[in-house]
């Protein structure tokens, strides 16, 4: 897989067993290969995963991109050893620099390696190679458990937007990181760039793309040394720079030395790969899942939701949910946590009147405590509920008091943590392409640049790394 910063771990849960091993034809070499699984159960178990990824919001929500994405695809999929096969391509929502393939014809790109290539021949070059991964069986060749891990690498940032997380995740990285195995790898990469010359694709795109991911491998790696932490990457597996390892160009010039005949014009369009990634989203996503009746509260990280009509109001001092009648509604206020006492003392303490039909909550995660605190002739709903570094004060009320609970009970039940799907960047960072102003560096770009280590950020992203510098009037991507 064309893999570098191994973004593993997370929770797909997709779990299968390996079917029958055997020897089977391969259809893009024409030799017998052991494999482990039929196609048939690696088909299935392809479109288990792909769902699992779709329902989980996965997808990139770019329409446009994912149908030029899917189209690029398409064509190196009809000139490859199985045209027959219903392939399908689709981009990731992550900034991780990754490609991959499933079982079935499933194959993805996420929008962090997008933001590294730079023409629609260098996106060939990454679909083509796992297209070789998919026409060569490779999935039924190795170990079935491998395929399972790869699949739950992939939404780790998207699921639970934990970096620690992704972190303790890359303890896998020698075991997945080996993943087919040199001969696959090089395999997957004739393959891809024989379809590539087929589709009209120069094959030597596809050192290019190996190339960003070897300075993408040093530039890791140097950030390792520096806070010492281990690097993982994928394609340490070339010693060399791509460029100066011989088996790898061997393959890459028997795909040129192809019947001629075999070849058609280019069919990039000028222009098209920059348009279509035009906007790409950098860094954390910022796409949210948002249901119509719930209030998201962004900087606390917290939701709950309310019925139908109601109104939220925040002020410097409290969160106020009230029906559209003015009859029924709920107060929230906060209060530093206490470090000795729990919901239910925190409640006993604050409230007035006589308490009755108390319980404990446990929601999401989050200890609470609720009762009915009756005096003065009214009775309100009031709760507890622990959260971060704060106790959140609940208190309703209605003039129906009796009927109203219900739905104030269902309001107070609902409080969770804002899950990381939910959330949306504040201030998105986009690709975009300038033209270099003339005496302008990457240095001087890089100042008015608001994330980390801009300079070397951008370098990555134009192929300066790790020195060089654009020429003016040159198109080059910045981060904005």
């Amino acid at each position: 897989m064309l893999r570098l910063t191994l973004l593993l771990g997370a929770c797909i849960g997709v779990v299968f067993t390996p079917l029958l091993a055997g020897c089977a034809g391969n259809p893009a070499t024409g030799g017998a290969s052991v494999v482990l699984s039929s196609a048939a159960g690696e088909t299935r178990i392809g479109e288990q995963m792909h769902a699992e990824m779709v329902a989980e919001g996965a997808l990139y929500d770019d329409p446009e991109l994912q149908a030029y994405v899917r189209r690029v695809g398409e064509r190196l999929a009809a000139n490859s050893d199985m045209p027959e096969l219903d392939f399908s391509f689709s981009v990731i929502d992550s900034p991780d620099i990754n490609a991959f393939a499933l079982p079935g014809g499933y194959i993805y790109i996420h929008r962090g390696l997008l933001a590294y290539l730079d023409s629609e021949a260098e996106l060939a070059a990454v679909l083509g190679h796992e297209i070789g991964h998919i026409t060569a069986r490779h999935h039924g060749r190795r170990q079935t458990a491998s395929i399972t891990n790869t699949v739950l690498a992939t939404t780790a940032y998207i699921l639970t937007g934990s970096g620690d997380l992704a972190q303790a995740s890359n303890m896998y990285g020698a075991e997945l990181i080996s993943g087919y195995g040199r001969d696959m790898e090089l395999e997957a990469d004739g393959l891809g760039a024989s379809y590539m010359h087929r589709s009209g694709y120069d094959p030597d795109a596809l050192l290019e793309v190996i190339g960003v991911l070897k300075y993408q491998e040093q530039y890791q790696r140097l950030k390792a040394t520096s806070s010492g932490k281990p690097s993982s990457t994928y394609h340490g597996l070339y010693a060399s720079h791509p460029r100066n390892d011989q088996r790898l160009k061997a393959v890459i010039n028997a795909a040129s030395e192809l019947d001629l005949d075999a070849w058609t014009a280019d069919p990039a369009v000028p222009g098209e790969f920059r348009q279509r990634t035009q906007g790409l989203v950098w860094g954390e996503s910022v796409q949210g899942e948002r249901e119509e009746n719930r209030f998201y509260h962004s900087r606390l990280a917290f939701t709950f939701e309310h019925p139908p009509g109601w109104q939220v109001e925040t002020t410097k001092s409290e969160i106020i949910a009230r029906a559209p009648d003015g009859a029924a509604r709920v107060q929230i206020r906060l209060l530093p946590r206490s470090a000795t006492s729990g919901p239910q003392e925190v409640l006993e303490s604050r409230a007035s009147g006589t308490l009755s039909a108390a319980r404990a909550l446990e929601q999401a995660g989050l200890k609470g405590y609720t009762a009915v605190a009756s005096g003065g002739g009214s009775d309100r709903r009031i709760a507890v509920i622990d959260y971060n570094g704060y106790s959140y004060l609940f208190e309703g009320s209605g003039s129906d008091f009796n009927a109203d609970d219900v739905q104030l009970v269902a309001l107070i039940e609902s409080f969770r943590p804002i899950h990381p799907r939910e959330r949306r960047a504040a201030n998105p960072r986009q690709v975009r392409y300038i033209q270099v102003p003339r005496g302008a560096t990457l240095a001087s770009l890089a100042a008015g640049i608001q994330i980390e280590d801009a300079e070397n950020q951008l370098r990555l992203i134009n192929g300066f790394y790790p020195r060089g510098e654009p020429r003016t009037g040159d198109w080059i991507k910045v981060i904005r």
